[in-house]
């Protein structure tokens, strides 16, 4: 069993909005995010893209968009919706060329799989996802051996305010339940709300706290070490070259 901890602080919805997309940098130049998911179907895709690209120590992933829900009226309701997901050939051909995009706006591969509001956790989504994870050797969250931790997160599936959830203190005790291994600490930093959501208000608030500088404080007291999918991939690969060496010299 691992007894290093590591975390992941990855930020969703890179490329949605400029107003996002400003969080997010300023999360990775002032706090603790070390990856972005990029949402590449949004006109501000390009220009997150474009900072990523000259910033290479922030990782990059595809963060596949199919559609949102939103709750208003007592009631949810569809935001948008890219393709319907019962629709297999449709939702493979969505996320070919969410693929190909994410190719065409960073130059590579991601670094690692998600979804907005998770929807990859249902077919035909999910099986897709998994067989590329599988190919392009990039973890797939909630399915890999990165433990994923989406507490940070300030309401409930209703819409309803759980402001103490993002708040300093609530991050503090989440990383100090931290298990050996590694953990992606999902959040949603925004500069500015400058796009349609449920969740909006308490975007500004993440990103006062995963600036404060108590965090990396906090890190190094806890023995937590401040990682990306990239430099995890990097480790694996060290790790076992590693092994290998050692297997050939016995």
């Amino acid at each position: 069993m691992p007894s290093t901890k590591r975390l992941i602080v990855n930020a969703d919805d890179f490329g949605q909005s400029a107003g996002i997309n400003d969080g997010v940098v300023e999360a990775f130049e002032r706090g603790v995010v070390r990856s972005a998911s990029l949402m590449v179907r949004w006109p501000d895709a390009a220009e997150a893209a474009r900072y990523a690209r000259a910033h290479p120590d922030l990782s990059v992933g595809l963060h596949l968009d199919l559609g949102e829900w939103t709750y208003r009226i007592n009631q949810w309701i569809l935001l948008y919706e890219v393709v319907r997901k019962d629709d297999h050939a449709a939702v493979e051909e969505e996320i070919s060329r969410q693929f190909s995009t994410f190719n065409e706006l960073m130059g590579r591969n991601p670094t690692h799989i998600d979804s907005h509001q998770h929807v990859h956790r249902a077919e035909s989504v999910h099986s897709i996802l998994m067989k590329i994870a599988h190919e392009i050797g990039a973890p797939l969250r909630l399915y890999s051996d990165i433990r994923y931790c989406g507490a940070f997160y300030g309401q409930t599936s209703t819409g309803k305010p759980l402001s103490d959830n993002i708040m300093l203190e609530a991050l503090m005790k989440l990383l100090t339940d931290l298990e050996p291994g590694i953990t992606e600490l999902g959040c949603h930093p925004a500069q500015r709300i400058d796009f349609d959501s449920m969740y909006s208000d308490e975007r500004i608030m993440e990103l006062q706290v995963l600036c404060n500088s108590r965090i990396p404080e906090f890190l190094a007291e806890n023995h937590i070490e401040l990682c990306s999918f990239a430099t995890i991939s990097k480790l694996g690969q060290q790790e076992t070259s590693g092994r290998r060496l050692g297997h050939e010299v016995i």
